[in-house]
């Protein structure tokens, strides 16, 4: 199981001045960086990003991410997702990453620059995979605006997008894990997942910083075409 790293014997915080040409809320983003100790660890263990540990967290206790399964990480960019993915299926397994941007090359991952929401997308990521998916990752977040009810309206947008995909490509008994807002989902969404998967769940693994609104969405158990 995954520990949550200490911040050790003593409370030591770097603290960061306010320069001129940077925004009190850019000083307070650099400072909550250089004091997190996931971001420490992130680079000390070569993890594109301090949300590998996310992924960890909740497959530490899930299990979904077995040896020998096939993997779609939606919005990979810049790649911490893939890295651990890839580990922890193995090389009989296979993982797909796609995002609109592009990432330094991971070993084991087959990446491309692609839109999800493309129609052929289901059918290209299908083919590469040389069958349906196991899995369906989806760590993608909307561009915040700072109105909450518009940000949540976007995260919903692109949640249900990401569940629509992963019923497209998803193998019956299937594990669709995606990163939703506190408060943002709606109803209507929920029922559906329900309806189609066995079991969904919510999850707020320890490397999601307590002062955030983000939540795991865990659906498992797809029961494929109705």
């Amino acid at each position: 199981m995954t520990k949550k790293p200490s911040s050790g014997a003593r409370d030591l915080k770097v603290r960061v001045k306010t320069a001129r040409k940077r925004s009190n809320s850019s000083t307070m983003w650099l400072q909550r960086q250089l004091n997190d100790p996931y971001v420490a660890r992130a680079k000390r263990e070569g993890m594109r990003s301090r949300a590998a540990f996310k992924l960890i967290e909740i497959d530490d206790k899930a299990r979904f991410l077995k040896k020998g399964a096939r993997v779609v990480d939606l919005g990979a960019a810049p790649g911490g997702w893939s890295q651990v993915a890839v580990k922890r299926v193995g090389p009989q397994g296979k993982v797909i990453g796609i995002d609109l941007l592009d990432i330094e090359p991971i070993t084991g991952v087959d990446f491309r620059v692609f839109d999800f929401l493309d129609p052929g997308a289901p059918d290209l990521l299908k083919e590469m995979l040389g069958g349906p998916a196991d899995v369906v990752l989806s760590d993608m977040a909307a561009n915040a605006t700072g109105h909450r009810k518009t940000d949540q309206i976007k995260i919903v947008a692109l949640v249900e997008a990401a569940a629509e995909f992963a019923r497209d490509v998803l193998a019956p008994g299937g594990t669709f894990l995606a990163k939703v807002i506190q408060g943002g989902l709606e109803g209507t969404l929920l029922a559906t997942l329900k309806k189609d998967f066995a079991k969904v769940q919510h999850i707020k693994p320890p490397a999601s910083r307590s002062d955030s609104a983000e939540l795991y969405l865990l659906a498992t158990g797809f029961r494929g075409e109705n």
